[in-house]
């Protein structure tokens, strides 16, 4: 069995399937659009607030506190990449990466403690 020939396989059949996602995605500026949202409007927007509200206090009532550190995390990990340090992780094509560790890891941390929330204990 020739091992190129299968991997090329998969590849194609991985291409086939991400193909129309990144269409779609190009037809409907996806990321454009989350590159310009406002978070400071979005916060203040009672369509948004009132049940951003709702769902902290049904989780705070439900004494559900892993799923609400980790929205709030989600949350901060959004607002934390609009910060200018994230803007100057990279500076005229080159990766810096001094200010690359830090995030680096610090996000393995975090993604470690949400691991240890969802799969390592016992509510």
């Amino acid at each position: 069995m020739n091992v190129n020939a299968f991997f090329d396989s998969i590849l194609d059949k991985f291409g086939a399937i991400t193909e129309p996602i990144g269409r779609f995605l190009e037809q409907t500026k996806l990321p454009d659009q989350i590159h310009s949202v406002d978070f400071s409007g979005l916060f203040s927007n009672p369509w948004f607030l009132v049940p951003f509200i709702g769902l902290v206090g049904y989780l705070l009532y439900k004494k559900a506190f892993r799923d609400l550190f980790i929205m709030g995390t989600i949350v901060a990990l959004w607002w934390v990449s609009g910060t200018q340090y994230m803007q100057t992780l990279v500076v005229n094509g080159e990766l810096q990466v001094n200010k690359v560790l830090p995030v680096l890891f610090g996000g393995a941390a975090l993604i470690g403690l949400i691991i240890y929330l969802l799969f390592g204990r016992s509510d």
